[in-house]
């Protein structure tokens, strides 16, 4: 069941979708807007444009959605692959014109290379847990040229514990969703939000250089990250 592929298409072909629920582990359910996903590129915040910008040689836009970044980056001459595990996504960016996309999960991607591994509006969040992001890491080393860089966008979150504990059993970016559209649920999935102390803690473990390149000052920022040569 591809709820959230749905409310995507609705909002592709009508423009006027129901709303799409996010249920979610800490707090009430949320309202996820869908056209936020279709956004032009003067529409976009500067975390995301600070990131386009800074993109290099050949392009993996993990998990593309409706392919607003991809579709940029292709106008600017990039040789850009968009991936998604929705195939109504995939549908939906081909039919907008990008050129090459691809149905599928990250971790089971393998076989090309590439200069930018680029993960926006929190992409890196389906990696699900600190163990999923190491494992990850492991993976993108095989999908990277030499020098080859991983750039995404994340959270400290520390900010929805003010005034209660953070829990014990996990870490405390560690969260889960569930998209609810229409009549149809989803199923639950995990995903991980990261503070910048964890980010340099785990990088360094696993082998990877980071730098934090932009700060919204809202609890936001942007990575970059490359396979030390040390």
């Amino acid at each position: 069941m591809d709820v959230f592929g749905n409310a995507l298409n609705d909002q592709f072909k009508t423009g006027q979708p129901e709303i799409l629920w996010l249920n979610n582990s800490y707090d009430e359910p949320e309202e996820m807007p869908v056209d936020i996903f279709f956004r032009k590129e003067d529409e976009m915040p500067d975390i995301e444009l600070e990131a386009m910008d800074l993109c290099e040689g050949r392009v993996l836009d993990v998990g593309g959605g409706a392919g607003s970044h991809s579709l940029i980056l292709q106008e600017r001459g990039f040789d850009v692959i968009a991936l998604d595990v929705s195939a109504t996504a995939v549908e939906i960016m081909k039919s907008r014109g990008l050129k090459q996309v691809v149905q599928a999960d990250i971790y089971a991607y393998s076989g090309e290379k590439f200069d930018t591994l680029l993960f926006l509006m929190n992409g890196i969040g389906l990696t699900g847990t600190l163990e999923g992001f190491k494992r990850f890491l492991e993976h993108a080393k095989t999908l990277l040229n030499e020098d080859g860089q991983l750039l995404f966008d994340s959270s400290d979150i520390s900010y929805l514990y003010e005034g209660t504990d953070k829990p014990t059993d996990k870490y405390f970016g560690e969260v889960s969703y569930q998209y609810a559209y229409r009549e149809e649920t989803g199923d639950w999935f995990n995903w991980l939000y990261i503070d910048p102390f964890t980010l340099k803690k785990i990088a360094k473990e696993c082998g990877w250089e980071c730098h934090l390149l932009f700060d919204t000052g809202e609890d936001q920022y942007l990575a970059e990250m490359r396979v030390s040569t040390s």
